[in-house]
């Protein structure tokens, strides 16, 4: 899918009550120039030496009772290990009749999740998938030692690489993935039919996921977060960004940690068909760092430009129809 451009060269004057400019003067032309930072030289190795210490954890997935059944799936709550010995809930869901071909992932944004809510219909029939809540996210997933609270959660642990909770929560996708392939044991061929969906924060973290785990064909990432960490931290903003900019403000040494961190430098390394949509405005998520994150990416990429996002408009249910339809394409011709 080509780049949805048309007509979408700046984004539109919004009325708002922000103390800043959600669009931070950018045109279009301006976001698809912006770079994804090269990253530290060990961010490779550091990345799969995570990845291999996710893959050696047995997820001992508990599948549990059936929530509801709805557009041709049942969907069941699960619970599974993750790293560090640390169970973690979600729910899972599978055709309601016949074996699933697809398998998808799917990341939430920050705050968790509650149901599996509008993720549900998937992209493609015939499918499974799991819809894990990460470390420390409500509504399975709580911890008494992982703040629950966005702005606290992301500052969670940044002091280090080792202990930042981000690094965590990737493995816990990583682990989620283990845990669907052991339930829906007909997604386990030699060809990867598995697919990774996520927003904001899921959005995020699927940039960190996709490079270094070969069970995964292809993604999609809306409005994705953590692009571009030196020039984020620069930009105004809502939300859990906000707490990593007064932080910085505080610390700046944080940002030798952060780079590991930068979806935007893990899109340069992610060789996989990815679909990205990002917002020319957006309170939350500063656009550039979306871009930089689909300016970064290595393969095959599309883009669909949405007017805003974390901002509700008159066309936002019109926006997301369109972003569903191009999605189901997207997956059909990848996965």
């Amino acid at each position: 899918m080509a780049a949805s451009t048309e007509g979408a060269r700046a984004a539109r004057a919004f009325t708002h009550d922000f103390p800043f400019d959600p669009s931070y003067g950018r045109t279009l032309d301006d976001l698809l120039r912006i770079p994804a930072p090269e990253g530290p030289a060990d961010f490779d190795a550091f990345w799969r030496g995570r990845y291999e210490q996710a893959r050696a954890v047995a997820p001992r997935p508990e599948l549990g009772p059936l929530v509801e059944e709805r557009d041709g799936v049942r969907i069941h709550e699960v619970s599974y290990t993750s790293v560090g010995g640390v169970r973690l809930g979600g729910w899972l869901v599978l055709p309601a009749e016949g074996a699933a071909e697809h398998g998808f992932v799917i990341g939430h944004g920050y705050g968790g999740r509650e149901a599996a809510g509008a993720d549900v219909p998937l992209p493609l029939p015939h499918s499974a998938a799991i819809l894990p809540c990460v470390r420390g996210m409500a509504d399975r997933s709580l911890s008494p030692t992982v703040p629950s609270v966005a702005g606290e959660h992301v500052l969670h642990g940044i002091g280090s690489r080792e202990t930042y909770v981000i690094g965590e929560c990737v493995a816990d996708l990583w682990c989620a993935a283990s845990a669907l392939l052991e339930l829906v044991p007909e997604l386990n061929t030699s060809a990867p039919r598995l697919g990774y969906r996520g927003v904001s924060f899921g959005g995020g973290l699927g940039a960190l996921v996709l490079p270094w785990d070969d069970r995964f064909a292809a993604g999609q990432l809306t409005v994705p977060t953590f692009g571009n960490h030196p020039l984020r931290v620069t930009l105004d903003c809502a939300g859990s960004g906000a707490a990593v900019r007064r932080h910085h403000a505080d610390h700046p040494e944080v940002l030798d940690v952060l780079a590991y961190f930068d979806a935007a430098t893990a899109a340069r390394k992610l060789h996989k068909p990815v679909l990205v949509a990002a917002a020319l405005f957006d309170p939350s998520v500063p656009p550039p760092g979306q871009f930089a994150v689909h300016n970064g990416l290595a393969g095959p990429r599309d883009l669909m430009v949405c007017e805003a996002g974390h901002f509700d408009y008159e066309g936002t249910q019109a926006e997301q129809e369109q972003l569903d339809a191009a999605t189901a394409e997207f997956f059909a011709r990848v996965l």
